[in-house]
């Protein structure tokens, strides 16, 4: 097999560029599997180089169906290499393990691809290729037994793609059109929304603790007579709650009601919202 033929089948195998490729086969003697070795060293030093930098495109792609659902993000640099095709289909395939490892990271990265190669040797084979940074972010598996799940994309990049996506996890044995239009808004309602805990007693303790910090801070110098103050702080701490727990969530489709409101309307029994999940790239 002449250099050519070497430099070309090494370039189908690793996805290198012929130049990187050129030097391997030379510095390894025409020897494939130790112009491989070489090309990973270097691509592995080349990731190491660009993991310094900011990392703040990408997309986020969901996979699985309504037993099991699952959400991860993948981040690169620009949106340029966002929408590259290699990008793209490493975002799919690897969207697909990370259902199938329900979110777990260690799992993941020593996965399996289609080509026969673990997804952290595809990561680092992707950063020198698309010379990027990058990075698999949040993850997020969602699976209760006798619940359905349902997801939204907004900003669709290709297929399950996209800048945005919620998944939700709702418990009830109901199978009709109705519950499965419910899924599909509630999730375009946390996406719009941007809930941070389903219902008020679930915000984090220090979530609270720092929104009084910033609401004593604004009374402080308002001249206001501490007993009136007070109860100023608490009618804001109370919107704060009702605003950001999604069951006391104006419903986005019909805002004179609450999220809770159009569950019972609903008349389904044993209705209930189990859990969700946003996640969008960039925040």
């Amino acid at each position: 097999m002449s250099d050519i033929e070497k430099v070309k089948q090494l370039r189908e195998a690793t996805g290198a560029g012929f130049k990187d490729c050129n030097l391997a086969i030379k510095e390894s003697n025409g020897n494939l599997d130790k112009a491989i070795e070489i090309l990973r060293v270097k691509g592995i030093s080349k990731a190491s180089k660009k993991m310094s930098r900011d990392a703040k495109e990408g997309v986020v792609a969901t996979s699985g169906d309504e037993n099991k659902i699952s959400v991860i993000e993948l981040n690169c640099e620009t949106d340029f290499v966002a929408k590259n095709e290699d990008f793209v289909s490493f975002a799919k395939e690897l969207s697909e393990l990370n259902n199938l490892n329900d979110s777990n990271i260690d799992k993941l990265n020593k996965s399996i691809m289609k080509n026969e190669k673990t997804v952290e040797d595809n990561l680092v084979g992707l950063i020198a290729k698309m010379g990027e940074k990058i990075t698999i972010g949040r993850v997020k598996t969602l699976s209760h037994t006798g619940a359905k799940n349902f997801n939204y994309l907004h900003t669709v990049v290709k297929d399950n793609l996209s800048k945005l996506a919620v998944v939700v996890s709702i418990e009830t044995n109901d199978t009709s059109d109705s519950l499965k239009s419910f899924g599909k808004q509630l999730a375009m309602h946390v996406a719009a929304s941007n809930p941070i805990a389903l219902d008020s007693s679930s915000i984090d303790k220090g979530v609270i603790d720092k929104e009084k910090s910033l609401i004593a801070e604004e009374l402080k110098n308002s001249g206001k007579p501490n007993e009136i103050a007070q109860k100023i702080s608490l009618g804001k701490i109370n919107k704060f709650k009702e605003e950001n727990a999604l069951l006391s969530q104006a419903w986005v489709m019909e805002p004179k009601k609450k999220v809770q409101d159009i569950l019972k309307d609903l008349s389904i029994n044993d209705l209930k919202i189990n859990d969700f999940y946003r996640l969008k790239i960039g925040e």
